[in-house]
């Protein structure tokens, strides 16, 4: 039997959020990004993705079975990972405007801010609904989503 290879993740320039591609609300979520990230400074992978996979597997900090929202940035070294809230207000500070303010969350004690994203990520499904598949990007969205 051969042994198949660990899938790679493609060398990061920018920050990548990584995103539950069959949740409605995080559907939302990144047309929503797309849109208030006018500098296109973001790029976008399906947790159920090969680029996902790739990252999950280099860094064993990460919970088993995450389906947050996780933020990924390069950071000369290698690559820093945020989830939860966290991941939330790491994104807003990279976005223009006044969504920049949202970042400014972050100050709050951590255990607090997770669990208003847990109580929250915990209804998603009931209440925007869970996909069949991923959506498939628009043509002038591809060059932002990785496998």
């Amino acid at each position: 039997m051969v042994a198949t290879p660990p899938p790679t993740a493609p060398t990061l320039t920018g920050p990548l959020v990584l995103y539950d591609g069959l949740c409605g609300f995080c559907d939302a979520s990144v047309q929503w990004i797309l849109r208030a990230d006018t500098s296109a400074r973001f790029r976008f992978a399906a947790l159920q993705g090969e680029t996902a996979a790739a990252i999950l597997a280099r860094h064993p900090e990460i919970p088993q079975g995450i389906d947050s929202i996780l933020l990924v940035e390069p950071d000369g070294t290698g690559e820093r990972v945020s989830w939860h809230s966290t991941a939330i207000f790491r994104l807003c500070a990279g976005l223009p405007g006044a969504w920049r303010a949202l970042s400014w969350l972050g100050i709050l004690p951590r255990f607090l801010t997770d669990l208003g994203y847990k109580l929250f990520a915990r209804l998603r499904y009931y209440v925007w609904g869970r996909r069949e598949s991923c959506r498939i990007p628009s043509p002038g969205e591809r060059a932002r989503f990785l496998p």
